[in-house]
């Protein structure tokens, strides 16, 4: 059986993060790569490395499929990207040469996920709130008011891979699970168990909200002041989506205002912040540097999922985390120049 010619194409100090020993080996084991792991610059410089390469497998800094590439590559037929989005790889000249592209992005779910539920415990106990009082004061007091975790109500913001990853975490838990997603038939929220109602009702009703909206042109500022004024007291909005999605100057004038209220904020826009942005200074807003995604070892499960989407592939079977042009017209994975 004739063995299939792979390249890895990605940014170099993610190759390793990616593909783990475990997960090279198995690569190596079925496909030959033609020659040393190639950066997107690299390969601009070394069309004909690609004459013959019917897979790449590729992550963050992988090549954008243009008509260029895809000219130097005439035999390509599956691209495993081993990373989240496929927006910065995908266009329609690979669509419409029916190039396949699979990614991890149902990986990269995973630790988003966990993430999130941590936060979500967290802030109905008013763990963030309690310490800072704790710090500044130096002295036990009890919070006037704390949701916790029995019977509130947990506000969910677009139901893509994580948020469905999100619900199957939550579900030992005896939250009240309410979702905004004008993409999502009713009858599949109710297999997920969740009541489908208006944004402004998520903000009005939750104890906690968390946003996992993809960053679409139509997307950009949607969270607004008056959704975050009209807040429960005491309760917690989560961002792990992008920090564009949220009207970011309306958010702080709320978060000075409410200072009941928490926001656990793992992405903003820009990133980074200036030096003494408000986000620094804010009492009541738990900053972290965008960590919620893979990380170290978390990245080899990316490399996994493309180890088994390569079995798949070579079985002659449908892969599973296809990005189809379907699919990236209401998701993260929507190219820029995308027509809808």
């Amino acid at each position: 059986m004739t063995r299939l010619k792979g390249l890895y194409i990605l940014n170099p100090g993610d190759f390793e993060k990616i593909y783990g020993p475990d997960e090279r080996r198995d690569i190596a084991n079925l496909v030959d790569i033609v020659a040393p792991v190639q950066s997107r610059e690299n390969i601009s410089e070394n069309w004909g490395l690609l004459k013959d390469v019917e897979v790449i497998f590729s992550g963050w800094g992988g090549p954008r499929l243009d008509e260029k590439f895809l000219d130097a590559a005439p035999n390509l037929k599956v691209v495993f990207y081993g990373a989240g989005s496929a927006s910065v790889i995908v266009t329609e000249a690979s669509w419409n040469r029916g190039v396949q592209v699979t990614t991890s992005y149902a990986a990269n779910a995973i630790p988003v996920a966990e993430y999130t539920l941590a936060m979500i415990i967290f802030g109905l106990k008013h763990g963030f709130l309690s310490s800072q009082k704790l710090r500044h004061e130096k002295t036990y007091t009890q919070p006037r008011y704390v949701p916790g975790c029995y019977k509130s109500t947990v506000g969910l913001i677009s139901i893509g891979m994580i948020a469905k990853v999100l619900i199957e975490l939550l579900r030992p838990f005896d939250f009240n699970i309410i979702a905004y997603d004008p993409f999502m038939p009713q009858g599949a929220a109710s297999e997920f168990g969740i009541e489908l109602v208006s944004l402004e009702e998520i903000f009005r009703r939750s104890d906690v909200v968390s946003l996992h909206t993809p960053w679409l042109k139509e997307t950009e500022n949607m969270i607004t002041g008056a959704h975050f004024s009209s807040m429960k007291e005491g309760a917690t909005f989560i961002n792990t989506a992008r920090g564009a999605v949220v009207n970011q100057p309306e958010m702080l004038e709320v978060v000075a205002k409410r200072p009941d209220l928490q926001f656990f904020l793992d992405v903003v826009h820009p990133e980074p912040p200036e030096n003494n942005h408000p986000l620094y200074l804010l009492p009541n807003i738990l900053f972290t540097p965008h960590i919620a995604g893979s990380l170290c070892n978390e990245c080899h499960r990316m490399g996994r999922y493309m180890v088994d989407e390569l079995q798949l592939f070579l079985a002659g079977k449908p892969l599973k985390w296809l990005v189809t042009r379907e699919l990236a017209a209401t998701s993260s994975h929507r190219p820029p120049c995308m027509k809808i």
